[in-house]
């Protein structure tokens, strides 16, 4: 009897201690299951760019030797600068788009921007952070726009396993500040304000943009004469065909005149925003004059090297401001630094303080088509355009009502009623060495 005892304890042991191990086992498979969804639900049916095969020493070497260069493709075709002189745009116009690796959304942008009026006048800049001759091949096959390659010289490709990269020793995003001082991460005592650890691939979106802007403004020997506006944009966009059209109105009107007595008050000229409805028939020739908004005015934005030399005397206050996303730490220059730079400082109440203007499109000709990445994820990313079906569809209307391409612009200053409430940062950029790194890029004349 003992003996059978002892026997069934033996086989409910070895029962349990099976049950044990499968139970791990499907944790471990669920986990990867589970991983393996969420990137296939953010990705889904997109086309992605193929990384090269270049050996990190080899592709740092690549990128040096080409932002170096600063060769520009096309050139025999479509020169920069413009040798003859328009109406539109006589000395060209600069468009930079930042690239990722999303294939599918830029084929769509470039088509776009392959029609769109006076486009044989502009100069692309592309400003990767990912190295693919996959995306090269397209891009140095552009036949209607002069175009130039620059290359992140600090992205997660080229530090997989280090800063500014994820490296191995760093902190896990959510473990809490106790625990992180316990195992001894590097990190460990430098969270973001809502206690979270940095993550590469969110912070290298800010590191770009500020990076690209300083060698565009700062490095580009072909910009050095150069004192139009540059357009900003990135992969995920798609331009209606009077984009440029519109912008040179706009540029018209920021030059102050008879037409716009108060349009010098504007510093950035916006192109995109959010509505929830597009009416091209009835709105293509209005314009408001508003407070600059991160959120709603951060897409095929607009300005010039003296609006840029003004950002960058703000650095600090960009590179420190606890927030991984570029335009809303954009936000914070305009509304802590810039008015202190540019403000009255003998008024006191503030009432006539420094506003950073933007004028803005009541229908927009950049349209954010990108239905999946970094703040953006549906299950049908590579099929669902609703906002480019949307957008297609007033165009038509549009056309067919002869309302783009207006001779002029219906101008409104709504400056000064409607204010920018500031919010705390976002986070993610909690790491001294993120702001080291920021302010390390800054270029200054």
């Amino acid at each position: 009897m003992f003996l059978i005892t002892r026997l069934r304890k033996s086989f409910l042991m070895r029962i349990c201690l099976t049950l044990a191990v499968v139970s791990l086992l499907w944790l471990h498979v669920g986990v990867f299951i589970y991983r393996g969804a969420e990137i296939d639900f953010e990705h889904s049916n997109i086309e992605l760019a193929k990384p090269t095969n270049l050996t990190i020493p080899e592709l740092m070497e690549k990128i040096t030797i080409e932002n170096n260069e600063q060769k520009i493709w096309n050139s025999k075709h479509v020169s920069w600068p413009p040798v003859n002189e328009t109406e539109f745009w006589p000395k060209g116009i600069v468009i930079t788009i930042q690239v990722h690796n999303r294939i599918s959304y830029l084929r769509k942008l470039l088509r776009s921007l392959s029609q769109a009026a006076w486009i044989e006048r502009a100069l692309i800049i592309f400003s990767h952070n990912i190295y693919s001759e996959e995306l090269n091949d397209i891009i140095q096959s552009i036949p209607f726009a002069a175009v130039m390659q620059i290359h992140f010289p600090y992205s997660t490709q080229l530090f997989p396993y280090s800063f500014p990269g994820d490296s191995p020793s760093d902190c896990p995003r959510d473990i809490n500040k106790e625990r992180a001082i316990a195992v001894g991460c590097s990190n460990a005592q430098t969270p973001d304000l809502y206690g979270h650890y940095r993550e590469a691939r969110y912070s290298q979106t800010k590191h770009h943009w500020w990076w690209k802007v300083n060698f565009i403004f700062g490095k580009i020997r072909a910009l050095r004469d150069y004192n139009g506006p540059v357009v900003f944009m990135e992969e995920d966009h798609y331009v209606a065909e009077d984009f440029l059209h519109i912008l040179w109105l706009q540029q018209k009107l920021l030059n102050g005149g008879s037409d716009c007595s108060f349009c010098n008050q504007a510093h950035i000229l916006s192109l995109g925003s959010y509505p929830k409805y597009f009416n091209h028939r009835e709105a293509s020739n209005m314009v408001d004059l508003l407070p600059w908004s991160s959120s709603k005015h951060n897409m095929g934005m607009a300005f010039n090297r003296s609006v840029w030399i003004n950002f960058q005397q703000c650095s600090e206050l960009f590179c420190s401001v606890d927030d991984y996303n570029w335009d809303w730490s954009l936000l914070h220059v305009a509304q802590q630094c810039l008015p202190k730079l540019f403000g009255d400082p003998t008024n006191l109440k503030m009432k006539s303080k420094f506003i950073l203007g933007a004028l803005v499109l009541k229908a927009p000709r950049v349209f954010h088509i990108g239905e999946c990445g970094v703040h953006h994820r549906k299950a049908n990313c590579g099929t669902d355009t609703s906002t480019l079906r949307k957008a297609e569809t007033s165009l038509r209307s549009a056309r067919k009502a002869q309302t783009l391409f207006p001779s002029t612009l219906k101008i409104k200053n709504m400056l000064g009623t409607k204010g920018i409430r500031l919010k705390k940062g976002n986070g993610g950029w909690g790491d001294p060495r993120d702001r080291e790194l920021c302010l390390s890029l800054t270029i200054f004349d």
